[in-house]
This record gives C-alpha cells, sequence and structure tokens, in this order.
C-alpha cells in the first residue's frame, strides 16, 4: 500500500521526536508548514507546555511578500517572544520537513532575532 505525502512526513516526525527533546532550560522550537502558513512553537517537553507561538497569520508579519520572507519574518518574531520568556537557545524541530526553503528561512530568521540552535 502506498503511503501518502502526509504519512511519510508524520513517520519521518516520529523518528526525529525520539531524539529531540525540549527541556525548561532548552525548549524545542517546532515547525508545522501548511500551504498558506507557517506556524512555530517553542514547547516545554517536560512539562507540556507552550512557552511562546507565533505563526504568518499574525498582523505583525508583512502580508504582501513571499511565503519564504513570511516565514523569516515569523522566525524574527518567535525569536522575540521566547526572548521575552527567558529562553536564549533552542533545539530545532524541522517537523518532518525538509531543512530547506521556509523552514531554512524561519530557522535563520530565529538564530537572526538572537535564538542559539
Amino acid at each position: 500500500m502506498q503511503r501518502t505525502q502526509q504519512q511519510k512526513r508524520q513517520r519521518i516526525h516520529l523518528r526525529i521526536r525520539k531524539k529531540v527533546n525540549g527541556t525548561p532550560e532548552r525548549p524545542r522550537l517546532t515547525v508545522f508548514r501548511s500551504n498558506k502558513a507557517i506556524y512555530c512553537q517553542v514547547i516545554d517537553d517536560l512539562k507540556g507546555h507552550t512557552i511562546a507561538a507565533a505563526n504568518s497569520l499574525e498582523s505583525a508579519i508583512p502580508a504582501g511578500v513571499n511565503k519564504t520572507e513570511r516565514a523569516k519574518a515569523v522566525g524574527k518574531l518567535i525569536a522575540d517572544k521566547a526572548k521575552a520568556a527567558g529562553i536564549e537557545s533552542v533545539v530545532f524541530d524541522r517537523g518532518g520537513y525538509l531543512y530547506h526553503g521556509r523552514v531554512k528561512a524561519l530557522a535563520e530568521g530565529a538564530r537572526e532575532g538572537g535564538l542559539q540552535f
């Protein structure tokens, strides 16, 4: 039976999650990408709490630019929110997506915003 693209990504994501854990000192920055938007969260896995979240649908993100530039702006926004919550360093969880395009742009934006991976 042929697996769908979403099922393949889910299997890769579960394989990554076996190795990547977020702690209170170094939480996990996770990414979800849809066709229209990109979402990210900073998560403390020990408590199961989301510390900060950002997405490309927020009003702070410019609307007239392409999706890659919006992803970079989301990265900078999540870095600002994480720093406001006292987070300096995170573990990056690409969510089963390739580290390319919008996912890479989000990571670079977060690094420019001051987060360390």
